[in-house]
């Protein structure tokens, strides 16, 4: 057998695809998470890819995992108290991969939607999500107000439904569930309980420690925080329902990217700096605005008027978020005047950013739940709804001040 050739043997075509690729690890651990961008991953002989592929253990594929991907998991699954986490390339497909987890029945492994019973006030891409691929295809779905646990246990009762799913601080309406009570209800009836907790994020409570079985994060939001990634990630409680998240999203594809989950996990650490100052800013520009005369209400869980305000005080402990809405007087004709003439608060359709920014649900986030739907869950055209940011909140309170005409 004829000696093998070496690198310097290499004709020059060789040697620009192969030379100083495959170089050993070094032997410093780096501080951060180095970024894995590689599809895919060598093993040294047949035997051992055929060994990595039985056992699942070590990687193979980006679809199957990631080491900058698991270390973003690994730091949700930490945050969260959960049995681990299972990233994806966008919030929805978080969402999607969750419900289809939560109704795959103990013991298999593919999903089989009966019934689902879903907050009324959900964001309208979950609530079309529901409608358009659960229901659609032949599954229940029942919309209740899942604030109100007598609602609740006569829901649980009457349909029975495999899986139960809230927004723990909901969109844009910011009404709050009672995740413990869910949670012992949903037990009771053998229900499986999923959590969307983007708004309220780990810092003001987590899902998973008061008995729910799954909590999502659309981690483009407070997360990642900076508005320059897009990505979900999905808890789980248990094991089972780990396994069954690792086994959708190898089916799926919707697999988050190595880049992302580096910004993703960086945007991590400074999360609860981010969600105190966020917090107390939007405090004080919702007190501004429910004492405007040009504001007819003001939605916000730390208002003494806001109807879950005392259990939002219990739960998250005295802060309440960095999200508040409120409806002008003038109604929908009132809405682009006052937008057009605001310059800090940036016009976007998403939330949890550094920066201020100021949507109109019925424009944007409901914008594909027709006039109907929309009054039926509160979505009134003059609803505005604003995202707090790290700005100086004087400078958010005289920005609102000057469009909404003094």
């Amino acid at each position: 057998m004829s000696e093998q050739r070496g690198a310097s043997q290499w004709r020059l075509e060789t040697s620009l695809v192969h030379a100083g690729e495959r170089a050993a690890a070094p032997q410093a651990t780096p501080s951060a998470t180095p970024i894995y961008n590689a599809t895919t991953y060598l093993y040294p002989s047949l035997e051992e890819l055929d060994t990595a592929f039985a056992t699942g253990e070590g990687y193979l594929y980006t679809r199957y995992g990631n080491p900058t991907v698991a270390a973003f998991e690994a730091a949700v699954t930490a945050v969260e108290v959960g049995r681990g986490a299972v990233a994806y390339g966008s919030g929805m497909a978080a969402l999607h991969a969750a419900l289809l987890a939560a109704c795959t029945p103990r013991g298999e492994t593919a999903p089989r939607p009966r019934c689902l019973l879903a907050a009324r006030d959900l964001y309208g891409s979950t609530t079309v999500l529901l409608d358009e691929l659960f229901a659609a295809r032949g599954a229940t779905v029942v919309f209740a107000d899942l604030c109100d646990l007598a609602v609740v246990e006569t829901a649980l009762a009457e349909h029975q439904p495999e899986v139960m799913i809230v927004e723990q601080i909901s969109n844009p309406l910011l009404r709050v569930v009672d995740v413990a009570g869910l949670a012992v209800r949903c037990r009771a009836a053998g229900t499986r309980l999923v959590v969307d907790s983007t708004i309220a994020t780990p810092v003001l409570q987590r899902p998973l420690t008061l008995g729910a079985d799954l909590v999502v994060h659309s981690a483009t939001k407070y997360l990642g925080g900076h508005g320059d990634a897009a990505g979900g990630i999905v808890a789980a409680r248990t094991g089972l329902l780990h396994a069954n998240l690792v086994r959708q999203s190898r089916l799926l594809g919707a697999s988050l990217g190595p880049f992302e989950a580096q910004q993703l996990h960086r945007g991590l650490k400074t999360l609860a700096l981010r969600v105190e100052r966020q917090c107390a800013s939007a405090a004080q520009v919702a007190h501004f605005l429910d004492a405007h005369p040009a504001v007819a209400q003001v939605n916000y869980p730390g208002l003494p008027a806001h109807p879950a305000h005392a259990l939002a005080t219990e739960s998250f402990g005295g802060r309440f978020g960095g999200l508040v809405s409120f409806v002008l007087r003038g109604g929908g004709a009132a809405v682009r005047p006052f937008v057009n003439r605001l310059t800090l608060f940036l016009p976007a359709t998403t939330l949890g950013d550094i920066y201020s920014l100021v949507s109109v649900p019925a424009l944007a986030s409901h914008r594909e739940l027709n006039p109907a739907q929309r009054a039926e869950r509160g979505i009134a055209d003059g609803l505005v709804r604003l995202s707090i940011g790290i700005e100086a909140p004087d400078d958010l309170v005289a920005d609102l001040a000057l469009a909404l005409g003094g």
